[in-house]
């Protein structure tokens, strides 16, 4: 018996939203990784997850998030042809995603939008998720995503996870409301730059599986202390709250009058901003911005009044030093408070404004008599922003660590062979002081704090810091030989493993001429391998690249020969300044020297980065060899030129010069 018209509509449809949801069932953990990737990266990990799981289960046709507007529509041509429920799913997901956390027009300022005033499910209480950490080609892309734009991040998720083309692409970014699906593609292009042939590999790993991820307690000591306090706490709010005012009308000093200790128009002590002391767990900007307030003198009102007036108009004796490019203007907005505390017979006291730590220092029984330092420290990470310095004296340095330090040791880099030794830390973060690298001729050692974040935002993750004389010490990293478990992007680790330790041993004289000269990190590269002539031995070309915080970049090549001594230092080859050479932007590096063999015969050694498939030597001796490495008897005062030919035809000149 044929079913009336009305019937055949409900099942037609009843079908539809069967085939949606079991094309929901089947992608769910692909759904869930593009609405988690295309969320705006200000959401911390848990919320990120939790609003990932709820769009995509809401995207259902005839759901709440199916209202704001259509569907993907099919392509031109084609209309009568049924759009697979994928591709439609991928739309809403996508739209609802790019749509989160926007007010509609109207909407009282101040108030969240509508959709987050009560909580939709999947809620989780009592538990925060995150995922699983991924190594550090993960923690480079999970950056790169955040510095791009939603509709961005989008494109390159469907384009390297999903494999859509450009076009679907585009179409689908247009249907979903984006205003500029070219500039999208453009900004996913910039991505694919960064990451690389992994692209793929790297977004279907545990770093963004928003479906597998570990769970944590949020606040179980705090949730036994609400129980236990609770009648206390009602019952002697009211007579607290009398007591603290009158103590503040008290004890307070009177508030700096315009023109005056701070200044006009310049903030306060009362104006500082203070950080939760559990904000770095369950944040995606781990940074100084995460760092809790922390002494026993951050209530001190009238220290940090010094310390805002020293900032803002610092008397003519007063002893300020800053790193290079380092502005000294007073702050332009209410600063973050670091650290307010004595520490070996000074009162210290560490702030911060978005781009640059200023300590300031008094000795005790001499107030306003301090010292005033500052350096930049804008965009700062996981690494560079894990230590402070914020006391110097006779016995070492005394560093403030970040709340996600978990474990802090101190070794010598000049002994790879010598185990790493634990370093003492106070309750508030401050260590004991550790001893400061010798600065003698004889460089007999060079101490370095090794560092390993907890956990709850770094898997494992150990990494070397180094003291060059300034507020943030320098964060040291390694780039293993090709074939040598380097990853395809080349991408510099954490300097902790053997082969790291033993490069870095041969390199470690050399970071005393970068003291003062504002370094943010120094990579070491072994970029090439090469056997001796005569029977040799086994050498290695390196290149070391210096970031400073002010963006340039100098570069020095080495050459690592046998020798007798572990940590004897490599022989310069060349040097450049303010290059690109040796890091993100250039990759391909090419080097020589004159080296002399035991017979006393002078050799040319040249040698090239991954890309070399050629070297040529031309002038008072010609040479071509195929492959990365050359050695030709050549004098040692002869005029030579030395060039290179990548795979693609590009030709490419040594960095600096051996200064022959």
């Amino acid at each position: 018996m044929p079913l009336p018209p009305f019937a055949r509509a409900v099942r037609r449809g009843r079908t539809g939203l069967d085939r949606a949801e079991a094309a929901l069932v089947e992608e769910y953990s692909d759904l869930v990784r593009l609405a988690y990737l295309t969320l705006p990266s200000s959401l911390s990990r848990h919320r990120r997850i939790l609003v990932a799981h709820s769009l995509v289960q809401r995207s259902l046709p005839g759901t709440r998030s199916g209202r704001p507007g259509p569907l993907v529509p099919a392509p031109r041509g084609t209309a009568r042809r049924p759009v697979a429920e994928k591709d439609r799913l991928r739309g809403q997901v996508v739209r609802s995603a790019l749509a989160h956390g926007r007010s509609p027009r109207g909407w009282p300022r101040g108030l969240p939008p509508p959709r987050t005033v009560l909580p939709t499910l999947p809620v989780v209480w009592g538990l925060r998720l995150f995922p699983r950490a991924g190594g550090a080609e993960e923690i480079a892309l999970s950056q790169a995503l955040a510095g791009t734009t939603p509709a961005g991040r989008a494109a390159f998720v469907l384009r390297r996870a999903d494999g859509l083309a450009d076009t679907a692409v585009e179409a689908l970014l247009r249907a979903a409301g984006v205003a500029d699906p070219e500039g999208a593609l453009r900004s996913a292009n910039r991505l694919d730059e960064s990451a690389g042939a992994a692209a793929r590999n790297l977004l279907t790993s545990r770093e963004f599986d928003a479906c597998s991820v570990q769970t944590r307690p949020t606040d179980l000591l705090r949730r036994r202390r609400r129980v236990r306090f609770l009648w206390a706490a009602l019952t002697a709010a009211v007579i607290t709250g009398l007591m603290l005012s009158v103590a503040r009308q008290e004890a307070a000093p009177p508030r700096p009058a315009p023109g005056s200790r701070t200044g006009v128009g310049l903030p306060g002590p009362e104006d500082l901003v203070r950080t939760a002391g559990d904000v770095w767990a369950d944040t995606s900007r781990v940074d100084l911005t995460a760092w809790p307030a922390r002494g026993a003198r951050a209530n001190d009102r009238a220290l940090l009044a010094r310390a805002l007036s020293t900032w803002s108009r610092p008397a003519p004796a007063l002893r300020v030093t800053t790193t290079p490019g380092t502005p000294t203007d007073p702050p332009p907005r209410s600063p973050q408070l670091l650290y307010a505390g004595n520490l070996d017979g000074d009162a210290v006291v560490l702030l911060y404004d978005g781009r640059r730590v200023v300590r300031y220092s008094e000795p005790l029984g001499a107030p306003g008599r301090g010292a005033l330092a500052l350096a930049r420290a804008d965009d700062a990470d996981v690494t560079t922003a894990a230590a402070l310095v914020v006391h110097r004296g006779a016995r070492g340095a005394r560093y403030l660590l970040a709340p996600w330090i978990a474990e802090a040791r101190s070794r010598d880099l000049v002994r790879p062979d010598s185990p790493a030794r634990p370093v003492g830390v106070a309750r508030d973060g401050v260590t004991v002081p550790v001893p400061a690298p010798t600065r003698r001729a004889a460089c007999d050692s060079r101490p370095v704090l090794q560092l390993r974040s907890s956990a709850r935002v770094v898997e494992k993750h150990a990494f070397l810091l180094t003291d060059l004389g300034e507020l943030s010490p320098v964060h040291l990293t390694y780039t293993p030989l090709p074939g040598h478990g380097s990853p395809p992007a080349r991408l510099p680790r954490e300097a902790t493993g053997g082969p790291a330790l033993l490069a870095w041993a041969h390199l470690a004289c050399g970071l005393e001429e970068l003291r003062g000269t504002g370094v943010r990190a120094v990579n070491a590269w072994d970029f090439a391998e090469q056997e001796l002539p005569e029977r040799g031995g086994h050498a290695v070309w390196a290149c070391t690249r210096v970031s400073t915080w002010r963006g340039p970049g100098d570069v020095e090549l080495v050459l690592r020969a046998p020798a007798s001594s572990p940590s004897a230092p490599a022989e310069v080859v060349g040097r450049a300044r303010s290059t690109a050479a040796c890091g993100r932007f250039g990759r391909h590096v090419v080097a020589d020297v004159h080296w002399r063999a035991r017979s006393g015969h002078w050799y040319l050694l040249a040698a090239g980065s991954r890309a070399v498939t050629r070297i040529d030597v031309t002038g008072e001796v010609t040479a071509r060899q195929q492959g990365r490495t050359l050695a030709v008897r050549a004098p040692r005062d002869s005029r030579l030129r030395v060039s290179a030919r990548l795979g693609d035809g590009t030709s490419l000149e040594p960095v600096g010069g051996p200064g022959r």
